[in-house]
C-alpha cells in the first residue's frame, strides 16, 4: 500500500489514480494529522509520498517524527516540494527522505520514482547489529554506541556509519557516497560529505580515527571486529 499526503485534493486524486492504474494499492490523506494517526492505528503503508507544505502538522515535521521511532523508521518516504525550493530538498534528504520530487511532476515519473525507492530498499539486506572498532550499531533500535558510550547521530551521520561498517576496508569516492546515502539525484556539492565525515568523527571520539581519508579517493572504514 502506498500513501499519498497531499492537500491538494486534485493532485492527491491523480496521485492515487496514477499508482493505481500501475498495480499499486494506493489510499490519500488530506493532512498530517489524520496522515499520523493512520500510522498508529493500521498497517503500515509500504512507501508515503509526503508533500511538504500541509496544513497543521508539515511534512518535515512528520518525516522526523518517522525518522525517529523504532517502529516507524525504515518506512520509504518520498518528499514532494515546489520546484527550486533547494532548501526544503536539502533539510528533508538530511532528515531521512529516500527521494525528492519537485512539483509539477508527471504521473509516469511518480510511479517510476516509487518502483525505484522500493526496488532499492528491498535490495538493502538489513544486519541488525554491526559492530567493529569499538563502536557498536543497533540497526533495529537505532542506536550506536562508542566504547559503550550512547552516541547520538543525525539520520544521515547514522547512515554513513552503516555503510561504513557494512563494508569495513572498502574505500569509498565521495559521489559513492553522495549517491548511497543521500541518494542518486541529490545534486549538492561533495563537501557536504566532508563535512558529515568531520562531525561524525568528532561525535565518536577515539572511535572515529577509523574513519581514515584516503588521499585522491575519498574515506574507508578500519578497524578489527
Amino acid at each position: 500500500m502506498i500513501w499519498c499526503v497531499e492537500d491538494d485534493a486534485s493532485i492527491r486524486d491523480i496521485e492515487v489514480y496514477a499508482l493505481r492504474s500501475t498495480g499499486f494499492e494506493a489510499c490519500g490523506f488530506a493532512d498530517g494529522a489524520a496522515f499520523w494517526q493512520a500510522l498508529q492505528t493500521e498497517e503500515q503503508p509500504e512507501l508515503v509520498v509526503l508533500d511538504v507544505m500541509l496544513p497543521g502538522v508539515d511534512g518535515m515535521e512528520l518525516l522526523r517524527r518517522m525518522r525517529a521511532s523504532a517502529t516507524l523508521r525504515r518506512i520509504p518516504v518520498v518528499m514532494a516540494t515546489a520546484k527550486g525550493a533547494e532548501y526544503d530538498k536539502i533539510q528533508g534528504l538530511d532528515l531521512g527522505a529516500d527521494y525528492y520530487l519537485a512539483k509539477p511532476f508527471g504521473v509516469m515519473e511518480l510511479v517510476s520514482c516509487v518502483k525505484a525507492v522500493l526496488r532499492r530498499c528491498q535490495m538493502q539486506a538489513p544486519a541488525h547489529l554491526l559492530q567493529s572498532g569499538g563502536i557498536s550499531v543497533d540497526l533495529d533500535a537505532h542506536t550506536v554506541t562508542a566504547n559503550g558510550q550512547r552516541v547520538e547521530l543525525t539520520f544521515k551521520e547514522f547512515e554513513l556509519l552503516r555503510l561504513f561498517l557494512q563494508h569495513p576496508g572498502m574505500a569509498f569516492t565521495r559521489d559513492q557516497l553522495m549517491e548511497k546515502v543521500w541518494g542518486t539525484d541529490y545534486y549538492g556539492e561533495t563537501r557536504t560529505i566532508d563535512m558529515h565525515i568531520r562531525t561524525l568523527r568528532q561525535k565518536l571520539g577515539p572511535c572515529g580515527e577509523h574513519i581514515a581519508t584516503v588521499r585522491g579517493v575519498g574515506y574507508r572504514w578500519e578497524g578489527s571486529k
